[in-house]
């Protein structure tokens, strides 16, 4: 069979180059589309169930609100296995499935197995995760001001920057660091509370009952409708002040005779400074799972330089962390080393075949083997990293290139006949191809096994 090959080969030669042409086309769109990163993401396929429950301690949450969780998700299909983090205030269970499930149909059957599980009263139903990785973290912004209130940064980040930012395709959560959460409190004085006869939970059914806009239909007037609202969504502290709470002989009696109302913030379970100089927000920019880290980066920079004209004056963003300086340096590496490795074996080629032609025959095998490696990683869905294309090894790729090359040229200077040289090249070609496709053979037999690597060793090798 590898005779009958060669020959055709040698008597269709234009047609084999053209089809090497379309192989070489079809390799640059490949490399084009192929998804960059610094390493391979061997995250496992899981979903996250964020719970939060304000004020409750670790022990209770374990207790009331993760064991209800990991009960409610057991006997799931594909499913590995659960772990759970329970913390003060907030419940966070990890589901993880085999590999090869679809993340889309795993966040599915989690989601409608969570809407089953019965929480306390009081409770807010529990949240997924983003669609992301361990690696979907690709991009940090510092939010800074000088004089700026930690309270004004965090709203900065949380009303103007955050929901821009968010929007940019191939973004799956944005999340804020440090700062304070702004705040109403009102902070009830119990012995007036008492005097007039109310209790806390009266207090907070009014405040309820206050703080929202309704409809209220339409008047018909002279054949013109008007809509009817009503306005009472709670903005500033006075509002707060003059919401009432009840009556007493006709006299109204209004959260200020029972409490202040104060401007507080979040509890606050951290805090981010930076350089030295004091309190700043984070921003964490995380990308979609499946995504390329290098081009989402790009856009979170782009639109983050768009962000900045619309900032109040005084607050500033800068980025600290972009993926794409990782993934600039890895390329740069794997660029050099192939670079340089595919000049020195050019060289080598030059040197002991003593023919240019030879040498430029042989190392077209390195770019032509690149182009076709290209075209199935991005059919098998395999990342450029420094895994995958730092451990290309020239040698390997120009070996029996080298062989048959080199046989051809030692019978074309041989031969004293007036036999052709296509008959000359195709007897040389026959003559070594046996031998260099057993050690073709040997060499993808060393590297079998790999092939069959499963879970995080599989994704990383």
């Amino acid at each position: 069979m590898l005779d009958a090959i060669i020959t055709w080969s040698l008597r269709h030669r234009l047609v084999v180059v053209a089809a090497w042409l379309t192989i070489s086309v079809a390799g640059v769109i490949a490399y084009a589309r192929l998804p960059i990163d610094a390493f391979p993401d061997t995250t496992p396929v899981q979903v996250q169930v964020n719970t939060v429950a304000p004020a409750l301690s670790p022990l209770e949450i374990e207790r009331q609100i993760t064991a209800r969780v990991e009960q409610g998700i057991s006997g799931l299909p594909d499913l590995v296995e659960v772990r759970s983090l329970s913390r003060f205030g907030m419940s966070q269970v990890t589901v993880v499935f085999e590999d090869g499930t679809d993340i889309y149909k795993a966040r599915q059957v989690v989601s409608e197995r969570i809407r089953t599980v019965e929480l306390p009263a009081g409770v807010d139903p529990p949240t997924l995760g983003p669609v992301a990785t361990g690696l979907g973290e690709v991009f940090h912004y510092l939010v800074t001001g000088d004089g700026v209130s930690a309270a004004d940064l965090r709203t900065t980040q949380d009303w103007v920057i955050k929901p821009q930012l968010a929007s940019v395709s191939g973004v799956a959560e944005v999340n804020s660091w440090g700062g304070e959460e702004r705040q109403l409190q009102v902070v009830v004085d119990p012995v007036e509370l008492q005097a007039r006869g109310l209790t806390l939970a009266d207090l907070a059914d009014a405040l309820g009952r206050n703080n929202l806009n309704v409809g209220g239909g339409t008047i018909d007037v002279a054949g013109e409708a008007s809509l009817v609202q009503g306005i009472a969504l709670l903005t500033d502290k006075k509002q707060v002040e003059q919401v009432v709470i009840t009556a007493r002989n006709g006299v109204p009696v209004r959260v200020s005779d029972v409490a202040r109302v104060v401007d507080g913030h979040e509890i606050r379970r951290g805090a981010v400074t930076a350089d030295g100089t004091g309190e700043v927000v984070l921003g964490l920019g995380f990308m979609l799972m499946g995504e390329n880290s290098h081009d989402v980066t790009r856009r979170l920079e782009a639109r983050l330089t768009e962000v900045r004209k619309s900032l109040p004056e005084g607050i500033d963003v800068t980025p600290v962390y972009e993926r794409t300086t990782l993934v600039d340096q890895v390329l740069a590496t794997v660029r050099t080393n192939l670079l340089e490795g595919a000049i020195l074996v050019i060289a080598v080629l030059f040197i002991f075949l003593g023919s240019v032609r030879a040498g430029l025959i042989v190392a077209a095998a390195i770019p032509l083997s690149m182009l076709f490696a290209f075209d199935l990683m991005v059919r098998a869905g395999v990342t450029g990293s420094l895994m995958s294309l730092g451990a290309i090894d020239f040698g390997l790729i120009v070996d029996s290139s080298v062989i048959s090359v080199e046989n051809t040229v030692r019978r074309l200077s041989e031969d004293r006949t007036d036999r052709s040289k296509l008959d000359i090249v195709g007897d040389a070609a026959l003559e070594v191809r046996r031998p260099t496709m057993f050690g073709e053979l040997i060499i993808l037999i060393v590297y079998l096994p790999i092939l069959f690597l499963e879970g995080m060793e599989g994704k990383l090798f």
